[in-house]
């Protein structure tokens, strides 16, 4: 079942992740009964063999507009003050300096919270949350995929055309309920799952972060791979570009302001603007993934302000 796999998958991890410590999954029975802004992590926690790191080493496809003059050529040592972790060449694709440097700045602010990637079908989240949680030393899941294994390899597009969108979006709330329950973590949600209130209750448990993509750009990515995989758009018939952009236009005026919950908001049309770049295409999944970590560092640091009472200051 579903909580078989998702074991399954963080004892791959620990497999893979032999000689690295480096935390990313703790067990959440330590955090029974407290409140989130209030978690932080100890050395001794950290030393508990208990909590031995988990970190996924999956080959990431290099950006292809990769800056050489910015990036780690031979071995990049990712730390704080209690951990650590090598990334020999070879083993990983190299990160982004800025990237290892923001996680780093971060981290401390997530204090082990999960994050959760809300958006619209082809927007990114499953490349970006992959790489955002590589170079935090996080656990990544899809919820899609998740589904898909708890169904015993069924797709999602054979679980919408045999049991309905309803069922799925119950499989889809299982799925948060389940991962809800555990820390450090990057979860990539399916496009619809802000539409049941339900769901945010348990993404509000981390942080949520929605990557905000223009319409007309999704309508091109979406066109150029195919909409087989895509059950809300695949019955359509018509030129693939305009099949596309209709259905997502009528997606988004039932879901757009669902999106807005998100704790976080990534633009890409902003960090476009804000790196002189004439199309969003021209973005890298580091330059997406470093402006959600500014995102989420941005709402965290508000957050911690807030909940300081006023006669602390």
């Amino acid at each position: 079942d579903f909580e078989y796999f998702v074991i399954s998958v963080l004892h791959m991890e620990a497999a893979i992740a032999q000689r690295v410590q480096y935390p990313s999954w703790v067990d959440c029975r330590k955090f029974e009964g407290k409140p989130l802004g209030s978690l932080r992590y100890s050395q001794r926690v950290k030393e508990d063999k208990r909590f031995r790191g988990l970190v996924a080493l999956a080959h990431l496809q290099p950006d292809r507009r990769y800056d050489q003059r910015r990036s780690v050529s031979s071995e990049v040592s990712c730390s704080d003050n209690n951990s650590s972790a090598l990334l020999e060449a070879g083993s990983v694709h190299p990160f982004d300096e800025d990237l290892i440097l923001k996680a780093k700045e971060v981290r401390p602010y997530l204090n082990g919270r999960s994050m959760y990637l809300v958006g619209m079908m082809g927007s990114g989240k499953t490349t970006v949350g992959k790489l955002m949680s590589k170079v935090l030393g996080y656990s990544f899941f899809d919820c899609d995929t998740l589904i898909e294994e708890a169904m015993n390899g069924t797709s999602v597009a054979e679980i919408f055309e045999h049991h309905g969108e309803s069922f799925f979006r119950g499989k889809e709330t299982d799925a948060l309920k389940k991962l809800s329950s555990m820390y450090q973590l990057v979860v990539s949600t399916g496009g619809g799952a802000v539409i049941r209130p339900i769901n945010w209750k348990y993404m509000n448990k981390g942080v949520s972060i929605w990557l905000d993509v223009p319409l007309e750009a999704l309508a091109h990515r979406i066109a150029a791979v195919g909409t087989d995989s895509r059950p809300l758009l695949h019955d359509e018939s018509g030129d693939a570009y305009t099949v596309a952009f209709k259905r997502l236009s009528t997606i988004w005026d039932e879901r757009g302001e669902a999106y807005t919950n998100a704790n976080a908001r990534v633009s890409l049309e902003s960090i476009a603007v804000k790196l002189g770049y004439k199309d969003v295409s021209d973005l890298t999944p580091t330059e997406i993934a470093i402006e959600a970590f500014e995102q989420v560092q941005s709402f965290l640091e508000k957050e911690e302000t807030v909940e300081i009472p006023d006669g602390d200051l």
